[in-house]
């Protein structure tokens, strides 16, 4: 099957290498691209794309701004892409925010070719570009912001099992399926259908939201280990 992908940034240089890159994949059809966040939306609209390579920081209106309407459509659009962030920066807080909003990841622009389009593929297969590298970063950056408000997110965490639990607060440190699966004693297989159990119970998109909602309910506090 075809990944439908546009691209949203607003150096033309980096737009056309891109989709030159992207477009030269057999499995991979670039529709279109813009150079604002704002026409990024609304060509997402009208071309449908699985997979939106949106840029962090650009002029008329951000990739943040643009991911949040994307994924948060106004009633009467269903139409929801994988939002990919493009970002010269490691993890700034406009990546962090891109998460909380339901981007399934970010990928520096200076990554290497091939890391961009496994980025592609594996976001347009439903899974978040977050390794535990990126992770462990991301908690040290939680480390740095007040210690988060229990509210209606912690009440949540009462439909999961013990075991999912456990596993939720794993990947909440940044432990990796196998450190997991290590850590419980289990099959690598069975820590993956865990992971699958809790995003659908929580309504969470991915292991990057999983990590955040860990946070924000209070299941995991910066600085513990």
């Amino acid at each position: 099957m075809t990944t439908r992908v546009i691209i949203v940034d607003d150096q033309a240089m980096v737009r056309a290498g891109f989709a030159a890159l992207l477009a030269a994949q057999s499995d991979i059809d670039v529709v279109g691209d813009a150079p604002d966040g704002a026409q990024g939306v609304e060509l997402s609209r009208r071309t449908h794309p699985d997979v939106v390579l949106m840029d962090v920081r650009m002029p008329e209106m951000d990739g943040l701004e643009a991911a949040r309407r994307l994924l948060d459509p106004p009633i009467g659009v269903t139409h929801r892409p994988k939002v990919l962030m493009l970002t010269t920066f490691d993890v700034d807080d406009y990546v962090y925010e891109a998460l909380r909003a339901g981007a399934s990841g970010f990928l520096l622009k200076d990554a290497p070719p091939a890391d961009l389009i496994s980025a592609v593929r594996v976001v347009a297969a439903g899974e978040a570009l977050l390794a535990p590298s990126v992770t462990r970063r991301l908690i040290a950056d939680f480390a740095r912001r007040p210690v988060p408000r229990k509210d209606r997110a912690s009440l949540r965490l009462n439909g999961l099992t013990p075991r999912e639990t456990e596993v939720l607060e794993l990947i909440a440190r940044g432990l990796s399926n196998q450190e997991i699966a290590e850590a419980l004693i289990l099959a690598e297989q069975t820590v993956k259908t865990h992971i699958g159990r809790v995003l659908a119970k929580l309504e969470l998109r991915d292991r990057a939201q999983a990590v955040i909602f860990a946070y924000e309910s209070g299941l995991v506090a910066p600085g513990e280990r």
